[in-house]
């Protein structure tokens, strides 16, 4: 079971690389991969070598992991199913195409299942956005764990392979938000044969190329990027860096932050060592990532022939497709690092960007579609502006356990030359039959600050009227606990965009985005938010409630009220009320958070923030709107029941002169209720 040596290569595109060169034609497919055994039939297909289950609805468009895996599948010479939010609770829609030759491939969708189907407040959320007409309940909680089980009873020996965000991040012990409790390994409960955690395109093909020459799925475990349990009498690698057990975690609050430590100090795949934890007798065996992809891998991948649109069995339009559909990816990974996001964690720290000439093709096969408006929504990925950037010393890199490359300030290996993206974008935009080229993702204010000409070009020609950006916060020591950069360079961000927008003619304004409740968020740094939003005139419509997302370092500091690397405490607003005043604190100026925002003044002590100066967050006297919210509020505690008014069983005794029985003495006048409490 011995891994390849670490550092031989750089790159891991030795199944990739066989990919047909046509793949990076940009060609649109004339149809998508198939989802019923009559649509495999046309193709000539008996039976299937892989067929993917997905808590997503099937989008064959390269924004979505189903359809980037199915196609590089294809590509490579198998023969593909894909079975959409199946029906959990029996396993026929598993049985739909047969017996697959080699494996059932398990994703719960884009998105872990639970932050899916609940918001902060542990409240059922109103829609789905990967679901036809956004409707809920499509997907089961928990899906992963639904799916691998559905698999194993539809076909005994099938191997079953789990993969998405979910399942890479509750591949080891973590916190689960939503039942609050540590959970074993989503291995363990799954029963899954492998996980495979992070990108998965190299990971699938080696798998079926290993399956199909007659290896076993136990055989598969020395690859990278997968994690496995091993059997109660199995020996354990002996090369394995140990972790706190599952008991130890679920004991010791210490020893799951040891924990995070740990598993994120292993995370650069050129030096990161082989994990085990153990849960009782069984052990769960993690090992390193997978290498970066190359460009050329990058190319091959998004040039496979999509149709880039939804199956055509759907006949509701699904959210999540319009928000991407004129959308393109140039890179991913993200060297940020920050605490309260996974995307580190799931895609990488190295970024692996496509090549300028793969993503033009892709915009010119975009411009002639018929149904192209002449606006490419988004060019971009995880962040804008971190395209064709890496560290400057491999030798370095292959050594380095930094979690951010850019905090708490940017590294000096760092090559953060934003000409590449320049040139992309402005080549991009002189695209014939397109009108504009727009810039959705977040954008990296640090790196920005580095390249003026970045934001002169990015604010003259890629901004439709708004820009979205994410400060998250300006206090600094929950600045600094989010790995995020210091306020001064939003502040110098919005200076310059201002500037650079008035010399172009054009009133653009920037949307930011603050996170409410983050660990290290106390009344007092939210009351500092609060002033510095109304300072600069700023109404956020929508507060964004931090979640703890399995496997964050923020998560840790959330359950355990430690961080994990120096094991100091860190403050934590974890009751409903808390949150409640947290969101009511950045949305001051609505009126029916008068009296949360005035109670939440008084106890911090900050009653000059009441009152008609100019940073005062509300007025001295309520106004009409928050009384009658209060006003409904208490009347709506009492449900129309009345106090004093008699049930009408004890009415109907009193009436037909029965004796009542004599009750024990109460506490409170509660007529009709027996017992002391």
């Amino acid at each position: 079971m011995q891994l390849p040596v670490l550092g031989e290569a750089k790159i891991a595109d030795h199944f990739l690389t066989d990919l047909p060169q046509e793949c990076s034609s940009g060609q649109v497919a004339s149809r998508p991969l198939p989802m019923s055994m009559e649509a495999a039939r046309e193709r000539g297909w008996d039976e299937l070598d892989v067929v993917i289950v997905t808590g997503d609805a099937y989008i064959d468009h390269p924004s979505f992991a189903m359809s980037i895996l199915g196609r590089t599948l294809e590509a490579a010479g198998y023969r593909v199913g894909i079975i959409s939010q199946p029906d959990w609770h029996r396993c026929d829609d598993w049985r739909r195409f047969g017996r697959p030759r080699l494996f059932f491939g398990i994703s719960a969708g884009n998105m872990d299942s639970m932050i899916n189907h609940y918001t902060a407040n542990r409240k059922v959320r109103n829609d789905d956005a990967y679901s036809p007409g956004g409707r809920i309940g499509l997907r089961p909680d928990r899906a992963t764990l639904s799916y691998c089980q559905r698999a194993r009873e539809a076909y005994k020996g099938v191997p079953v392979i789990a993969g998405g965000v979910e399942a890479s991040l509750r591949r080891l012990a973590h916190y689960d938000y939503w039942s609050d409790k540590v959970r074993r390994s989503i291995l363990l409960d799954s029963k899954a044969d492998l996980v495979v955690f992070g990108m998965g395109e190299n990971a699938i093909v080696e798998i079926a190329r290993r399956l199909e020459a007659g290896e076993t799925v136990k055989d598969l475990r020395d690859m990278r990027g997968v994690a496995y349990a091993l059997g109660a009498s199995e020996q354990a690698p002996d090369d394995a860096l140990r972790l706190p057990s599952f008991e130890q975690v679920v004991e010791s609050k210490e020893q799951f932050a040891e924990a995070t430590r740990i598993i994120h100090n292993e995370t650069n795949p050129y030096n990161a060592r082989r994990l085990i934890q153990w849960h009782g007798n069984q052990a769960v065996v993690v090992n390193p990532p997978q290498l970066p992809i190359s460009e050329q891998a990058m190319d091959r991948i998004y040039g496979l022939p999509y149709t880039r649109r939804p199956h055509p069995d759907y006949q509701e339009p699904i959210p999540a497709f319009q928000t991407i559909k004129d959308s393109v990816t140039i890179m991913r990974g993200c060297f940020g690092g920050c605490t309260f996001c996974s995307i580190t964690a799931h895609q990488g720290r190295a970024i692996q960007s496509r090549s300028k000439q793969s993503v033009i093709r892709e915009i010119e096969t975009m411009a002639q579609d018929k149904q192209f408006k002449g606006t490419v929504s988004d060019i971009g990925g995880p962040t804008a502006n971190m395209y064709q950037m890496r560290c400057t010393k491999p030798e370095v890199e292959a050594k380095c356990r930094r979690q951010s490359c850019v905090h708490p300030k940017i590294c000096k290996l760092l090559g953060v030359d934003h000409q590449p993206v320049i040139e992309l974008m402005r080549e991009a935009r002189n695209v014939e039959g397109v009108k504009k080229v727009l810039v959705a993702s977040g954008v990296r204010m640090d790196l920005a600050r580095q390249s003026p000409e970045y934001i002169q070009e990015l604010t003259r020609h890629h901004v439709g009227g708004h820009l979205k950006v994410a400060p998250e916060h300006v206090d600094p020591d929950v600045l600094f606990k989010m790995r995020k950069p210091a306020n001064d360079d939003f502040e110098f961000f919005t200076e310059v965009f201002q500037e650079e927008s008035k010399e172009a003619g054009k009133k653009q304004f920037l949307i930011p985005y603050f996170i409410a409740s983050h660990p290290g968020s106390d009344l007092e740094a939210m009351i500092n938010l609060a002033v510095f939003l109304k300072r600069n005139g700023y109404k956020p419509d929508q507060v964004q409630d931090f979640i703890p997302a399995p496997l964050d370092v923020a998560t840790c500091m959330y359950y355990t009220g430690l961080d994990p690397f120096t094991k100091k405490p860190v403050f934590v607003a974890k009751g409903l009320r808390d949150r409640r005043t947290q969101r009511a604190l950045m949305q001051f100026f609505k009126s029916e958070n008068y009296f949360e925002v005035r109670e939440a003044l008084r106890q911090a002590g900050r009653t000059d923030l009441i009152g008609e100066g100019c940073d005062c967050l509300i007025p001295s006297q309520p106004p009409r709107e928050a009384l009658l919210k209060r006003r409904r509020n208490a009347a709506s505690q009492f449900r129309g029941e009345y106090v004093h008014k008699m049930d009408s069983q004890g009415q109907s005794q009193k009436k037909s002169g029965k004796k009542q029985r004599r009750h024990r003495s109460t506490k409170g006048y509660r007529p009709g209720r027996r017992g002391a409490n």
